[in-house]
């Protein structure tokens, strides 16, 4: 027999880690995801399980047969349809009491404030390279006093930032208005996400590392961890249970290296700490562009 949904049945076993009054307090809260690939997908759908109410969602993209290895949304049965429609379906069979806004046009200028409207928390689930919506979204977030959780899979891990009230802001860390290129952004972006860089040294193949042609090697494994730390510092920051550390605190769990680091890097960019591993980065890209290597 088909049994109806009940909210709180359905996320009866998140009690005892939350009270009764802060799973309402979730069932009430708003998170608004901007893209639902790699990230985006998995941390609605993990949101959700721990009894998320409400969600603002963007994305443009259709499914590829090239998200198969760590898109949850990416199916034979998805190919080629919108993202944010398959990702609404998903979200709604698992809560179908959901309150979902969606903007299939994904993060744009002209209706960047309706999306963040009511929001809580952003967590970003943006393209590493959507550096100019990023940017945009960040500053308005800062703006409105809304946080943002950033968790990326890099490596077979994951790094986690969050922007906030009290924190450094995110143009300020990463300093993108001082990069010449979209290069010198990716390098610096890389590098704040994930100052301490466990990532580096296990890499199989670095010829598929290209940032110039906008690639890299991804895995389902780094996304799953990414959606478990964004969704419990996105859990504390609706409950305000603190212990949320802000830029520029950053840190990073490496699965293959079985390593946690946290990361104070004060002056974010500017840090000689952060100038030397960009320096290095930079210098390892460069060998890998060489042709032999």
């Amino acid at each position: 027999m088909m049994q109806a949904f009940d909210y709180g049945m359905a996320f009866s076993r998140n009690i005892g880690w939350v009270t009764e009054a802060e799973q309402e307090r979730l069932r009430n809260a708003r998170v608004a995801i901007g893209g639902l690939g790699g990230v985006g997908g998995v941390h609605l759908l993990t949101l959700a399980r721990m009894g998320i109410g409400r969600f603002t969602i963007a994305d443009f993209d259709v499914f590829d047969i090239v998200n198969f290895n760590r898109q949850v949304g990416a199916l034979v049965s998805t190919l080629g349809r919108p993202k944010i429609e398959a990702l609404a379906e998903m979200v709604k069979d698992v809560n179908p009491e959901i309150e979902l806004r969606a903007f299939p046009g994904g993060i744009q200028g002209d209706t960047l404030e309706e999306f963040l409207a009511g929001a809580d928390v952003y967590v970003d689930g943006l393209d590493f390279f959507a550096f100019e919506a990023r940017r945009m979204t960040f500053a308005a977030c800062e703006r409105k006093g809304i946080p943002v959780v950033t968790a990326a899979p890099l490596g077979l891990g994951t790094a986690l930032l969050v922007f906030g009230p009290g924190g450094m802001p995110f143009e300020d860390y990463f300093g993108f208005a001082e990069c010449r290129n979209e290069i010198d952004m990716a390098v610096r972006f890389l590098v704040g996400l994930s100052p301490a860089m466990l990532q580096r040294g296990y890499v199989a193949d670095m010829s598929r590392v290209n940032l110039a042609e906008r690639k890299g090697p991804s895995c389902i494994a780094a996304c799953q961890l990414c959606a478990g730390v964004a969704a419990i510092e996105t859990l504390k920051l609706v409950l305000g249970r603190g212990g949320v550390r802000l830029a520029p605190w950053a840190s990073q769990f490496d699965g293959y290296r079985m390593r946690y680091v946290k990361t104070w890097r004060p002056g974010g960019h500017r840090n000689p700490l952060q100038r030397l591993m960009t320096f290095l980065v930079k210098s390892q890209l460069a060998r890998a562009a060489k042709p032999g290597k």
